[in-house]
């Protein structure tokens, strides 16, 4: 169980605590069964090769998929990015056509960083301006970057740094009438609201199974919409369990992508915070999520602090700006601020010490965004973000706390 004396509010991070029964299945995993599935056809190694199965497809339904063969597990999301990156480049260089890729100014290092690896070797990369308050990506913009050469088209679904929800229907309505591959980072958007992958024409959707998904650390996948499997090469080969009389990769889905033993440990615990999250229901909890960020922006606003690039008003937290939008239905629980005197570390240093309450501090990963809001050169900002099992008693502390920081600083003045 959590400490009661601790706040915890870096779930944009990983996610904690865990839903019941996540691990207590991985443990049930590992001393009861413990076989490597797909490799044996004894009842332990079936049984494994069913968990992962029942995995596939519990993730499929909660994302609106075709085929849970298409599901791909990978070690995280940053291994899922850079098989969908590398993998369409990789099948796109063996065609001999150019290599253009198009992301945006709010993408995190997990996308912005293949780009960069890939542009040293001359492929063209295209950031697209976001708002500089909300942080919020125009389709219309989106568009004007693509062109005929366009290799691939890359958006992060929710903002790490902003909370903000990006309009990736539209985006991928455009992408997907041009024939350019569109790739999503859900890391922080799975989980949190509903995700549809061909509603919102979602060619390949990269997410991580500790944030949203609930589950444990080093669990992750790859969703490719049917057929993208002839536009994405693999980035690496090795044993399957299958077709073992050959020496070259199975052709077969999931098994193209998935070289190696599977962390069957890891993904049995995913499967059950999967089954969680389709038992509460992605209504459910965005409603739950709603009501606190609902209280948290009432809350900021009676302190005075400055909110959608307005100015600040009366109160203790005159001092404090809200990166983001400052509508609710807008964001997700992630709230990013900074301080007209303190850095962001100060604020997370303190907000621990004298409040025991758990937050992140930095650039977050996200160089481009924080320059884009005006805050990479103070060093970023200091992140809350919420979860599942948060209530508004802690969202309640954390912004008496901001008061009390907030005031006691501007005191001291």
């Amino acid at each position: 169980m959590p400490d009661a004396t601790r706040i915890y509010l870096d779930n944009a991070a990983t996610s904690f605590p865990k839903p019941p029964g996540v691990y207590e299945s991985m443990l049930r995993y590992g001393t009861r069964l413990g076989a490597s599935p797909g490799r044996g056809h004894y009842a332990e190694s079936r049984e494994g090769a069913r968990l992962i199965r029942q995995c596939r497809e519990r993730i499929n339904t909660l994302i609106g998929g075709e085929s849970p063969e298409h599901v791909v597990f990978t070690l995280n999301t940053s291994d899922a990015l850079n098989l969908a990156i590398k993998g369409v480049v990789r099948c796109a260089v063996s065609q001999g056509k150019p290599v253009e890729l198009v992301t945006t100014a709010m993408d995190h290092n997990s996308v912005l960083r293949p780009f960069a690896a890939l542009a040293e070797d001359g492929a063209r990369v295209i950031h697209v301006e976001a708002d500089p308050v909300t942080g919020l990506i125009d389709p219309d913009a989106f568009a004007g970057a693509l062109t005929p050469r366009t290799t691939l088209a890359a958006v992060n679904m929710v903002s790490n740094v902003t909370g903000v929800i990006q309009p990736v229907a539209a985006i991928g309505e455009v992408c997907r009438a041009r024939g350019v591959a569109f790739l999503v980072d859900a890391a922080q958007a799975l989980g949190h609201v509903d995700v549809d992958v061909r509603d919102m024409h979602i060619d390949l959707l990269a997410f991580p199974g500790h944030k949203g998904l609930l589950g444990p650390q080093g669990t992750g996948g790859l969703y490719l919409r049917p057929g993208m499997e002839a536009r994405v090469a693999t980035t690496r080969e090795g044993g399957t369990g299958s077709l073992s009389e050959h020496d070259v990769q199975p052709t077969t889905m999931p098994e193209k992508y998935e070289a190696g033993s599977h962390n069957t440990i890891g993904i049995v615990g995913l499967s059950e915070a999967v089954g969680y999250l389709l038992e509460r229901g992605i209504p459910a909890i965005r409603a739950h999520e709603l009501e606190l960020i609902r209280f948290v922006l009432d809350e900021l606003r009676d302190g005075g602090c400055a909110l959608g690039g307005g100015p600040p008003g009366d109160g203790p937290l005159r001092e404090l700006r809200l990166l983001g939008p400052a509508e609710a239905a807008m964001r997700v629980g992630v709230f990013s601020f900074s301080h007209d005197t303190l850095e962001p570390a100060e604020l997370a240093i303190i907000l621990e010490e004298r409040f025991g309450i758990l937050a992140r501090s930095g650039i977050t990963c996200a160089p481009r965004a924080h320059a884009a809001l005006g805050t990479l050169d103070s060093r970023g900002s200091l992140r809350l973000s919420i979860g599942p099992f948060n209530t508004v008693g802690h969202v309640r502390a954390a912004c008496a706390a901001l008061r009390d920081i907030c005031a006691s600083v501007a005191a001291c003045a």
